[in-house]
């Protein structure tokens, strides 16, 4: 929901970063696959209890997010990029919330599975809106720079980003969190199936 706006307001400085290390020599994959790499050590982190630094961790992945995405414009973006960004940011996502269930799973199995669930409706309509509207020439005028069509909705990003963050400043309210951005998770996929299904339709 926030994303466009996100992306105005850092987009400068991330530019600014990106070109000191195009100087020297990093690529947007190198920095996708180290912030992939930073951002999962936070799963035996947060196991442990080490919140804090879960945390920080999970702020250097995201990090690494923005400034992959930043290289790739200054230099040549690819679909191979695009690909692995995607596929790496879905399987970080998930992982930080099957750590908290293994944290506490007594109390955090129900609502992090909940959340898991919700994660394949909106990615699952997200990459298949992306492919269809790719095979029909759909543009996303509010994410220009993404490798592929970015549909919006209410959870995004920025909104999950969010959520992993206060589970690590708020861990005995993981269920609390969860559940509410679960249901969040649910509406946007029901947009998105709504918006995509009458978009392509739309397009015979």
């Amino acid at each position: 929901m926030f994303d466009p706006l996100l992306n105005k307001v850092l987009k400068k400085p991330l530019c600014g970063l990106a070109k000191q290390l195009i100087k020297r020599g990093v690529s947007a994959d190198k920095v996708t696959v180290v912030g992939f790499i930073v951002g999962m050590l936070a799963v035996p982190a947060i196991i442990y209890g080490h919140y804090t630094f879960a945390l920080c961790l999970i702020l250097l992945n995201r990090l690494g997010d923005g400034l992959d995405g930043a290289i790739a414009r200054e230099t040549s973006p690819s679909d191979a990029g695009g690909f692995l960004d995607i596929t790496l940011d879905f399987i970080f996502y998930s992982a930080i919330v099957f750590a908290f269930v293994c944290a506490n799973p007594v109390q955090n199995a129900v609502a992090g599975s909940f959340l898991m669930l919700s994660f394949m409706g909106t990615g699952g309509s997200f990459l298949a809106f992306a492919i269809m509207a790719s095979k029909h020439g759909i543009d996303s005028p509010n994410y220009p720079q993404k490798s592929l069509h970015y549909m919006g909705g209410l959870a995004e990003g920025f909104e999950t980003i969010l959520v992993l963050c206060l589970f690590c400043l708020f861990p005995n309210q993981f269920v609390i969190i969860a559940s509410v951005f679960a249901v969040i998770c649910w509406l946007t996929a029901a947009i998105r199936i709504w918006v995509g299904y009458n978009t392509l339709v739309a397009t015979k």
